[in-house]
């Protein structure tokens, strides 16, 4: 087990507010403040690691969502994609699914990613349940 990366429980733990409008990631249990990760990126307080997505290859061996094919049309492949650490080492695309989807159709080579590690997303869980069943899955893939 690696240790090093055990994320530790705070019972005071207080998401963000989530207002009428947020943007909101779920994956079961498991919520995310995109909006307020957005902004936090944008002003310099969240600092990621960037990434350039090879689009053919991630397709390759990740799971294809279905899509809103009227919202595919109104999305800017020139937005980066937001990668979360979800399990150790693996990540998911918890906003953007439709930016690649999109440079995948209209081949795109690649497309810009911010990629969050799991310890930068605990302040954006929308409630205090999602926060303490990431802590528990994440710890126990360690």
């Amino acid at each position: 087990m690696n240790t090093s990366r055990m994320l530790a429980f705070d019972p005071n733990y207080e998401p963000f507010p989530c207002h009428e409008g947020d943007e909101v990631f779920a994956n079961g249990i498991f919520q995310f403040n995109i909006s307020h990760m957005m902004e936090h990126i944008h002003s310099g307080s969240l600092i990621v690691k960037t990434e350039r997505i090879d689009v053919n290859r991630w397709f390759k061996t990740h799971y294809r969502p279905s899509v809103n094919e009227k919202h595919l049309q109104t999305v800017d492949i020139k937005i980066p994609v937001i990668q979360a650490e979800i399990r150790p080492g693996k990540y998911s695309i918890i906003d953007g699914n439709h930016r690649m989807e999109r440079a995948y159709r209209e081949g795109a080579q690649y497309v810009d990613s911010y990629k969050l590690q799991a310890e930068q997303l605990v302040p954006y869980f929308v409630n205090k349940q999602g926060y303490k069943a990431f802590i528990d899955y994440w710890n126990s893939k360690l």
